[in-house]
């Protein structure tokens, strides 16, 4: 438990899911290419997206910690990702599944917890620091899909991803994304 807890919370050299650039021309998002990869999550529903990201990562952290068939530790992995669907109070919370576990990550005890598996998918990126909040993260996806519609961009405007990268007890250099799929 050390060893994880201490990664989450300090945010140290963390596993995280293959990605190459698409694009590099612009400079207020990029296009990054995601190879297909297995994902750990969680549906959080009829809360606040603050509360569902609470509630979805401690449930994910106790997969992590243990909570899973083979009673196993796996190591804390970046980014924690959200989905937001317009409209929607469901809220799914992921963390990437390390490499080591790509093939057969154990399956998890508790039944609101299951193992995804993410197609590669072209994804439109924007990045800001700092805290993010509910707010703050709707605030950057509306300036990404202006962004995106301004330059005749075709992406799926019914849902986007937040991504967050560090622990909370991280004051600076802090790293936020919000994700919309390229169609």
């Amino acid at each position: 438990m050390i060893k994880s807890f201490k990664q989450t919370f300090l945010s140290l050299d963390l596993q995280s899911p293959r990605w190459s650039s698409a694009e590099t021309t612009a400079k207020d998002y990029e296009l990054r290419q995601y190879e297909p990869a297995k994902w750990v999550s969680t549906v959080i529903r009829g809360e606040s997206q603050k509360e569902a990201m609470r509630q979805g990562f401690w449930k994910l952290f106790h997969y992590i910690q243990g909570k899973n068939e083979r009673e196993m530790k796996i190591d804390m992995t970046v980014p924690v990702t959200c989905l937001i669907k317009s409209g929607c109070t469901d809220f799914k919370i992921s963390f990437f599944v390390p490499y080591e576990h790509q093939d057969t990550p154990p399956q998890p005890t508790d039944s609101d917890v299951f193992i995804e598996e993410r197609k590669a998918a072209a994804i439109f990126i924007r990045s800001f620091g700092g805290f993010a909040s509910p707010e703050k993260y709707s605030e950057e996806a509306e300036v990404l899909a202006r962004i995106l519609r301004n330059r005749g961009q075709p992406f799926h405007e019914d849902f986007f991803y937040t991504a967050g990268y560090d622990s909370p007890f991280k004051l600076f250099n802090r790293h936020n994304e919000v994700w919309y799929f390229k169609k």
